[in-house]
């Protein structure tokens, strides 16, 4: 069985409510659900009535979900065809799937492109006092693992037990895919704005896996707690995502970032397939996807690492090869003892170097989050195409 396969399996098998749509544009969904845009629900509902078995609607997100009857025997990819009015027609109501997301994976299952090694113990990044802008980041992964560069900071003492990461690991066993994801993630963007407050919000399990609907919640909540103590988010990132039963967006995942972009720059990784299929939220036109850059040499041009997606769609490409952060404090991989710090590759780390350079930017030059944007990705800065602007210390 290939890793690939393996990993399917796996999925498939500790979650039995995941379905896997096969053929060329292949995803997973939930079984037996839809989503759909409150505004549609009722005609949606309507219309699918027959095979439908309840509906919760979720006021707060705008959403609803369908639950279809089990013994009814509907695919839900062919019902949402059928109720867009056929194989290629023109939206025009706003249903879907319920995607399952994943950790920007390597396969169709949770986890970065490859596993995490250990690392030595490397500095804690040091704030900067000469930039006084207070610039809030917000961080939707796998939650958060104490760590020795979080304690001294704000944002870490006002996390809470539903912050953290869940981890279950058996003394004897390797780690989940995705576990340490999130406390990986903090780390790249503490490395690159020191100064910045971070607001984690745990979306993912460790195997790296949450369906479309727990991200919306997700995107609500941490909008809804740093609401309550006065922020808005500066900066939003996602190193996760998924590909669709169409190779279209999800029209409710769509609606939500666009909300969340009117006030908030959107930081997505562009996923490891090494394939140019548009991979979401990335592709959004409302979101900056963000490629992965190899391990680059003295000398030598940056370039695409092998798994890194590419496309139109991709608006920016920072390091993601060998990149080194702060990591479980405890865990083994492969047999190898973790201590606080690993190297990991992925889209899932380019991202976040992004996002911390439109923070710092911010911080440092006291811009918005959009001006700190078009600098960065300055149309006159290294190109490349399919992957956009280098955003490195080669490239900028």
């Amino acid at each position: 069985m290939t890793d690939q396969a393996a990993r399917l399996a796996r999925i498939l098998e500790t979650h039995p409510d995941v379905v896997h749509v096969g053929g060329a544009t292949e995803a997973l969904i939930k079984r037996d659900e839809l989503l759909v845009l409150g505004t549609h629900a009722d005609a949606i509902h309507e219309q699918a009535r027959r095979w439908v078995d309840s509906r919760e609607d979720f006021t707060e997100l705008g959403v609803a979900r369908l639950r279809l009857r089990a013994d009814a025997g509907v695919d839900a990819a062919e019902l949402t065809h059928e109720l867009r009015g056929g194989a290629g027609a023109h939206r025009r109501t706003s249903v879907t799937p319920n995607h399952v997301m994943h950790g920007a994976p390597g396969d169709f299952t949770g986890g970065p492109f490859d596993d995490p090694t250990p690392t030595p113990k490397m500095d804690a990044p040091v704030d900067d006092p000469g930039q006084a802008k207070r610039v809030t980041v917000g961080v939707l992964d796998t939650g958060i693992d104490p760590h020795p560069w979080f304690d001294a900071h704000e944002w870490y003492k006002a996390c809470t037990a539903e912050e953290h990461e869940a981890l279950n690991p058996a003394p004897d066993t390797d780690l989940e895919s995705d576990s340490g994801h999130g406390t990986f993630v903090a780390g790249v963007l503490l490395q690159h704005a020191p100064n910045s407050y971070l607001w984690i919000e745990r979306v993912l399990g460790t195997d790296g896996v949450a369906d479309e609907l727990e991200v919306l919640r997700g995107m609500a909540r941490i909008q809804s707690r740093a609401a309550a103590k006065g922020d808005l988010l500066d900066v939003l990132n996602m190193s996760l995502g998924c590909f669709t039963f169409d190779d279209r967006p999800s029209p409710v995942l769509a609606d939500a970032v666009a909300r969340v972009a009117r006030h908030t720059v959107v930081v997505a990784a562009a996923g490891n397939h090494a394939s140019d299929r548009p991979f979401w939220p990335a592709a959004l036109k409302d979101v900056v996807a963000v490629a992965a850059l190899a391990e680059q040499s003295a000398g030598t041009a940056p370039e695409r690492a092998s798994f890194s997606n590419y496309g139109w769609w991709v608006d920016a490409a920072a390091p993601g090869e060998k990149i080194a952060s702060s990591f479980l404090t405890d865990g083994r991989e492969n047999g190898e003892e973790f201590h606080g710090y690993a190297k990991w590759s992925g889209t899932s780390f380019a991202a976040p170097y992004v996002a911390g350079k439109i923070a710092a930017l911010m911080s440092a030059k006291d811009m918005t989050a959009r001006n700190a944007v078009s600098e960065l990705l300055d149309p006159l800065g290294t190109r490349i195409p399919d992957l956009g602007v280098v955003v490195s210390p080669a490239g900028r």
